[in-house]
């Protein structure tokens, strides 16, 4: 065989290479989390956070600590916009330190956390959140697109949402985003909601959570995201979804669907909030609205094999709202 064939033969099995690759890899990867020895699991929910402390950053971070370790958390899970204003610009950036490290210093905060990207950390070098190397500086963190996490009682399905939204390509302003990973971007998406719809289709989890960073019904500064409830919505409530819990609008709330048995969360009170932005639902609907704060603060879940009990903080550790459900009935609680 002459060189040129070997040269030819080399890039074949190159290009082989890379087209399994690219199949193996439109499957959203796979973790295991193991669950108390009670067979009960609990965890926290914070987002939109990333000030270096500022913005009472550090004081929630005060009582995610203390909650934390009441609870025994598992857990810790991000809902996106982890580093304010454009990302991180490298795997080194220092800002990962200085609003993430330093500030949730705390022992109980000590275990894994599980991040998405928001649009914030979109307009950063979005690589340099998903690197590997910030794990080595610090293990805590996992951030990736799209993900799954896999209890013996619950199955978390993270999805990355800031692509879904038209206004960023069609009518960005002054925003630079960086979608690298994500063009072409109707072949990417695509690929989300079919690995979604699959997982979702295959889950024996007992709970089934769905994690974005933006909200599919909200009555916020950002409101509802059209495009999610066009494309997401649907598959979560044919697979019978439990919850879908999101950050992006600066508060904490609770909405119920009329429709199904969904509920969705908005833990978003990470650190700068909006004060006094409130909104009624697009269409209606106000029945749904089961709390709505407009302060920073996080959220708790601990669920069991029947029951699960949710939990929403402000800033100085009181409980504002709280809601049970044994996937039977559900009740509320005002604080």
């Amino acid at each position: 065989m002459d060189g040129s064939c070997k040269h030819c033969l080399k890039w074949m099995w190159v290009a082989c290479f890379y087209f399994e690759f690219m199949l193996v890899s439109a499957e959203f990867q796979r973790f295991q989390h193991p669950v108390k020895a009670d067979g009960s699991l609990s965890f926290l929910v914070i987002g939109d956070w990333g000030r270096k402390g500022a913005y009472n950053q550090s004081q929630v971070a005060l009582q995610m600590g203390k909650v934390g370790e009441n609870l025994g958390i598992d857990f810790v899970i991000s809902t996106g916009d982890n580093f304010y204003e454009k990302g991180l610009t490298t795997p080194y950036d220092p800002h990962f330190k200085h609003s993430f490290t330093n500030i949730y210093s705390a022992n109980s905060l000590q275990k894994q956390w599980y991040s998405v990207l928001g649009n914030h950390d979109y307009r950063g070098d979005v690589q340099a959140q998903l690197s590997p190397i910030l794990r080595k500086i610090d293990s805590r963190w996992l951030c990736l697109r799209s993900f799954l996490v896999n209890t013996e009682i619950a199955e978390f399905f993270f999805i990355d949402t800031t692509p879904f939204v038209d206004e960023y390509f069609r009518n960005p302003k002054h925003q630079k985003f960086d979608w690298r990973g994500v063009i072409p971007r109707n072949k990417y998406l695509t690929r989300v909601l079919k690995e979604l719809r699959c997982s979702l289709r295959e889950s024996v989890g007992k709970w089934k959570i769905v994690i974005g960073h933006h909200p599919i019904r909200s009555i916020g500064h950002h409101g509802q995201t059209k495009e999610l409830i066009t494309l997401l919505l649907p598959i979560l409530e044919a697979y019978n979804v439990d919850m879908y819990i999101n950050g992006h609008d600066h508060c904490l709330q609770h909405l119920s669907s009329i429709t199904s048995p969904l509920q969705f969360f908005t833990s978003g009170g990470g650190s700068k909030a909006w004060k006094g932005d409130f909104d009624y639902l697009d269409g209606g609907g106000d029945d749904e609205i089961k709390f709505y704060y407009d302060g920073q603060g996080f959220m708790s879940v601990e669920l069991t094999p029947t029951n699960a009990k949710i939990a929403f903080y402000d800033v100085s550790g009181d409980v504002l709202h709280s809601f049970s459900s044994n996937q039977l009935y559900y009740t509320y609680t005002e604080m």
